[in-house]
């Protein structure tokens, strides 16, 4: 294909996908060459990505593209160091922090350095592991089982229950005149 064939087959293709979203009748008749030239933005689901897109690849880098899926939110807890709390949809979370020379991931507790490819992957698994946890139980629902003070059974016997109080010696047994 000839330098000049490749600008005009660009220029028809442009033309085209300026004429389909101009027009609004021609929106409803793409050609498949058109769909895939013009690939509208995709819509971030997280605003503060947006205000640092340093962030986006590191979350990339630890859950995949999909992450959206697994996140539900993403909160700027400090300016420094800049840490973020990422907030699993499990209510699980774990945070990123900004630092000079990388970021690092902190996860129930322990840290993980992602310079190194193998503290990256370590980091990914913790995350996954969190994520094999599962939706937090509430005490609402029937798993709620366990006791509590309030749901404990009174003892069968009050007597009985009663703890005996010391016994103290009385006053006059206690000696006074100890020799120093």
């Amino acid at each position: 294909m000839a330098k000049q064939d490749l600008k005009d087959k660009i220029r028809s293709i442009a033309k085209k996908a300026y004429d389909s979203l101009t027009s609004p009748e021609s929106t409803d008749s793409k050609s498949d060459s058109l769909e895939v030239a013009i690939e509208k933005p995709k819509e971030k689901s997280f605003p503060i990505l947006d205000k640092f897109p340093d962030l986006e690849p590191v979350i990339l880098s630890l859950l995949t593209d999909q992450y959206d899926f697994f996140i539900e939110d993403i909160w700027w807890v400090a300016p420094r160091p800049t840490t973020f709390k990422i907030i699993l949809a499990n209510k699980q979370f774990f945070y990123l922090i900004y630092t000079q020379r990388s970021w690092i991931a902190q996860v129930e507790g322990k840290k993980y350095y992602l310079n190194n490819n193998n503290e990256e992957a370590r980091a990914a698994e913790a995350i996954a592991k969190m994520l094999r946890y599962g939706v937090a139980k509430t005490e609402e629902g029937p798993s709620a089982s366990v006791p509590t003070g309030d749901d404990m059974p009174p003892p069968a016997d009050e007597e009985e229950s009663v703890l005996p109080s010391p016994e103290f010696p009385a006053e006059e047994e206690i000696p006074t005149d100890i020799p120093a």
